[in-house]
């Protein structure tokens, strides 16, 4: 079974022999409900790529103590792979945030598409967002990642448009499209990004927009996925094309 992560503001300098010390919600939530003892072993990371492993030496109410026996350094994984979610409705974003983050993407980008039945605004964005995030960061530690992904703050179809526009590979899924997902071809390095319509469907001036900045337009098969589940499995046919799942 894998040792439990817990997540640290950095990790830069730390070396074997140091002390790292955890404190606050992070502590608690490992102390107080993982019920970690001193003497078990543990994982740390900074999701930047560095861990760490080593023995609990202290525990505290919301604070702990880890004596590093080993240091490693992850570099990120390439392809980087990008998704742009549509925003969905009710708690569907952050079952698509969490299944991607599981699965590996190094950003999920949210976005304002022009049917989308969730709108996010004023305080509501800055809650949904903040959501997001928070279920991106404890999916990475649950998934045992190193490199926690980044979400973006909301994005506009132009900001999507530049986003595709610096792609090695951009695909847009798209029920109606022609091109089947088969004939994709998927490049072993640089950044792939994956654009997921909401539920109403891409307008068409969406659609055209994102081909004209350089992106395909295809389909995954003859099933209509939910947008909370297209994604992943998109990202899912990607990697298994790339060195990464070889």
């Amino acid at each position: 079974m894998s040792l439990p992560v817990h997540l640290v503001p950095t990790l830069q300098g730390v070396v074997v022999g140091d002390v790292v010390t955890v404190e606050g919600d992070e502590a608690h939530h490992a102390v107080a409900v993982r019920r970690l003892r001193v003497g078990e072993q543990a994982v740390l990371t900074d999701g930047a790529g560095v861990s760490v492993q080593g023995s609990v030496g202290s525990t505290g109410k919301r604070v702990f103590t880890l004596d590093v026996d080993s240091v490693s350094a992850t570099p990120p994984a390439a392809p980087e792979i990008v998704v742009v979610q549509a925003i969905p409705k009710g708690e569907r974003g952050e079952l698509a945030v969490e299944v991607l983050t599981e699965i590996g993407v190094a950003r999920v980008v949210p976005w304002a598409a022009g049917r989308s039945v969730a709108v996010w605004k004023g305080e509501r964005a800055a809650k949904s967002l903040a959501r997001w995030r928070a279920t991106a960061r404890e999916a990475a530690k649950q998934a045992r990642r190193s490199w926690h992904p980044e979400v973006s703050e909301l994005a506009s179809t132009a900001d999507v448009v530049a986003l595709v526009s610096d792609a090695a590979l951009a695909i847009v899924l798209h029920e109606a499209a022609s091109a089947p997902f088969a004939d994709v071809v998927v490049p072993a390095g640089g950044r792939i990004v994956v654009v997921v319509g909401p539920e109403g469907g891409l307008s068409e001036d969406e659609v055209a927009a994102f081909v004209a900045g350089g992106a395909v337009s295809v389909r995954l098969g003859a099933e209509v996925l939910r947008t909370s589940t297209a994604g992943v499995a998109a990202v899912a046919a990607i990697l298994s094309r790339t060195p990464r799942w070889g």
